[in-house]
């Protein structure tokens, strides 16, 4: 079969989808995570009775307690959303072949 000069075997591939949503939200997790050891680490100092950390915003024990105990939510959920984020950016997006179609092992 003779093939023609105008022929362009890319454009018989798919193209590639573009990862720049879930690098963001990848991103974004990441932050979260920050965020939370931050709140949970002023909580802690709070707790301990050092300088307080936020002003008067946990000058009793129970708003430390909140402190961290939001720290601690914020940091799993930004964990998380960033670990399903790279799980998705890691996906194949290959078609896949059924077992039955692959070569036989004895």
């Amino acid at each position: 079969m003779k093939l023609s000069d105008d022929f362009d075997a890319r454009r018989l591939r798919p193209r590639q989808p573009k990862h720049w949503r879930l690098r963001i939200g990848a991103a974004l997790g990441a932050l979260l995570a920050t965020f939370g050891i931050l709140l949970a680490m002023a909580g802690i100092a709070s707790l301990a009775g050092r300088a307080p950390v936020l002003g008067t915003l946990n000058d009793s024990t129970g708003e430390a307690g909140v402190l961290l105990l939001l720290g601690l939510l914020l940091l799993w959920a930004g964990i998380a959303f960033w670990r399903s984020c790279r799980r998705r950016l890691r996906q194949p997006r290959d078609l896949a072949l059924s077992p039955h179609l692959l070569k036989k092992r004895d």
